[in-house]
């Protein structure tokens, strides 16, 4: 009898669920009446993702029970027929949507049920979840059952348009207008392609439209006569179409660059949730900066992250424009007149690589500081000299006994290493041992730069496993603790963002990381405070990273920080809090000694969204502790 499924079996069940989650976040933004529905549903499923992320980077030999499959499995069936109405959505008739809105609500609601009905049946106790992840779990079925009882308002004013616009021959234009924005119907691109939609449901019909669709053929001559109308030139003719390719529209200023200020091709999202054309931002990088250009914030790390949901609608809104995206995608040209982004030297780097292979050591250690001087200058350098082959014999050098010629060595590959596509070709040329031993080994320089150049290679998430195993934690741990500012926060981001891993926090709690993050946390003119409260917020997820910062004696400083931290310190500081008090009645009783409701009140009215919810919830726990007559309570938390 079959008692669970194996390792390998229960590994692909939770892929293919985080594959399915993935897909329906990535999904385009629905622009129709739907929007709100298809919106909620989306934000809904994209919460479940660390469960299955967790879940998959957790014990991959352990068995899972009868009980488990079966709340998965009905999970899954709920998401794989989710997709399903989601895409029907996207590509389907706009006007049908409207029309049949009533049957659509419907079934958005079988699906939320489906969805909520199989959450129910995981048995979330027997699941070796952090805390914060079953945080999450619990509010995102709450949401689910929410939605269950409370099914979407319907939109008075879109009926009320509807029905006016099919009943009167000539409807009044403000209706029309409503109507054309609200389906987003307001080009004759957008009009050509509902036809185009319309027809393939004519054709599913089996050629038999039937009623409904002579009021849709009827509205959407309606609809088209009044974009004409309003805008003379929007005609579909190929000679007119040409007119408007020559025109300029008014790019919208959320898909323009803040730095360039124009239209972006390849938006990436920085740690401030600020979104810039790639190349742009990764020069401001490459300059030194630390910053967030726009809002002047402190980065806490350097990773881009593709903003695919902001390309998508600039795309859809290039198409109805007929603006054409230049080929050479993500240029961040100079504003200087005549400039152009310089080409690399090819001839010149193909001389500087046959020093590094066949060269002296004087010849070696020359070239590698040239390579990682044009590295750093622009990003058609480092295409170049990683086109070249120069990753495997700047790896090679990694071992060198010429501190100078390491330090080089390393440098070049942090640089080339910001490029995406070179970030696996130097992982795949064996180099995270060769950089985690100049980490342990090397000059402070070079092991400064190797940290930064673990971090950068970290943010591809199989790599954070390969560091990690690789024994870089204990090394950066050393680096936290001895080396210069700027080295004490490459070590710090690179330690963040291997953290995210599950695995790696344990390997930081063993390898003693919470007591030199409380020596930074408390010195409050080291500048790591912010470093220090995100690893440690980001640890104390972890049962072992509790523990060990339980015993750190940390409630004084953290309340500290509730008092008198920047927003971000308050919600880290509090969230750490939440985690040491959740379940353990001695650290509820000091965080009373040192007055905590006092300092969580007021987080709990001006704190951030996050803060809030942690703050209501610790306060929650002081006030059940005044109960001294029901101590069974605590526990049950």
């Amino acid at each position: 009898m079959i008692m669970g499924l194996t390792g390998d079996s229960k590994g692909q069940l939770l892929s293919q669920l985080a594959e399915l989650v993935k897909e329906i976040s990535g999904l385009p933004e629905c622009r129709n009446s739907c929007k709100k529905m298809h919106g909620n549903l989306v934000r809904r499923i994209k919460l479940l993702s660390p469960l299955f992320e967790e879940l998959r980077d957790g014990d991959e030999d352990s068995v899972m029970k009868i009980e488990e499959i079966k709340g998965f499995e009905l999970l899954k069936a709920a998401l794989d027929s989710t997709k399903e109405l989601l895409q029907s959505i996207n590509e389907g008739s706009k006007l049908y949507q409207a029309l049949q809105k009533d049957q659509i609500a419907y079934k958005f609601q079988q699906m939320t049920e489906a969805i909520e009905a199989a959450l129910n049946e995981i048995p979330y106790d027997n699941l070796d979840l952090s805390e914060e992840v079953q945080e999450q779990i619990e509010l995102v079925h709450a949401q689910f059952r929410r939605a269950k009882a409370r099914p979407d308002s319907p939109d008075l004013q879109l009926e009320h348009d509807l029905a006016v616009a099919q009943k009167e021959k000539d409807p009044d234009p403000a209706v029309l207008k409503r109507l054309s924005d609200k389906l987003q119907l307001r080009t004759i691109s957008d009009l050509t392609k509902e036809s185009v939609a319309f027809h393939e449901l004519v054709i599913a019909s089996g050629g038999d439209p039937g009623k409904r669709f002579e009021e849709m053929t009827s509205l959407l001559k309606k609809l088209k006569d009044y974009v004409l109308t309003e805008n003379p030139k929007a005609d579909t003719s190929e000679g007119e179409k040409g007119l408007m390719k020559h025109r300029s529209p008014v790019i919208p200023d959320d898909f323009r660059c803040p730095i360039s200020l124009e239209l972006m091709k390849d938006p990436v999202i920085v740690s401030t949730g600020q979104t810039y054309e790639r190349s742009c931002i990764q020069k401001w990088l490459d300059a030194g900066h630390k910053t967030c250009p726009k809002t002047q914030q402190t980065l806490l790390h350097t990773a881009l992250t593709p903003n695919y949901v902001l390309k998508s609608l600039i795309a859809l809104w290039c198409e109805s424009n007929g603006v054409e995206l230049p080929k050479n995608q993500g240029t961040c040209r100079s504003r200087k007149p005549g400039s152009s982004a310089s080409d690399c030297d090819r001839t010149a780097i193909i001389a500087l690589l046959e020093k590094l292979a066949n060269g002296n050591s004087e010849q070696q250690r020359a070239a590698a500081g040239e390579l990682r001087l044009l590295a750093k200058r622009n990003a058609d350098n480092r295409v170049c000299i990683a086109e070249a082959g120069a990753i495997p014999l700047l790896v090679e050098l990694l071992s060198s006994t010429d501190p100078r010629t390491q330090e080089h060595a390393v440098t070049a590959l942090l640089n080339l290493s910001i490029n995406d596509s070179n970030k696996g070709a130097i992982v795949n040329a064996g180099a995270i041992p060769d950089i985690v031993d100049v980490l342990k080994n090397g000059s402070m320089e070079a092991r400064e730069n190797a940290a930064a150049t673990l971090f950068s290679l970290s943010v591809i998430d199989e790599n954070k496993v390969a560091i990690g195993a690789a024994g870089a934690i204990p090394a950066l741990i050393k680096l936290l603790c001895e080396g210069s500012p700027r080295g004490k926060k490459d070590a710090a981001t690179a330690i963040f963002n291997l953290s995210i891993y599950q695995g790696n926090k344990a390997r930081a709690v063993r390898a003693g990381i919470v007591p030199p993050l409380m020596r930074l946390l408390k010195d409050a003119g080291g500048g790591m405070v912010d470093e220090a409260l995100a690893i440690l917020a980001i640890l104390a997820s972890h049962q072992e990273g509790k523990v060990a910062i339980g015993q750190a004696d940390p409630i004084p400083v953290l309340l500290e920080v509730i008092r008198t931290g920047s927003p971000r310190n308050r919600e880290n500081a509090t969230a750490i809090l939440w985690s040491l008090c959740t379940g353990n009645l001695e650290q509820l009783k000091i965080a009373k000694e040192f007055g905590a409701e006092e300092a969580l009140k007021d987080l709990s009215e001006n704190g951030t969204d996050r803060a809030k919810r942690k703050a209501g919830s610790i306060l929650e726990l002081l006030q059940r502790l005044e109960v001294k007559e029901d101590p069974i309570s605590l526990s049950s938390l």
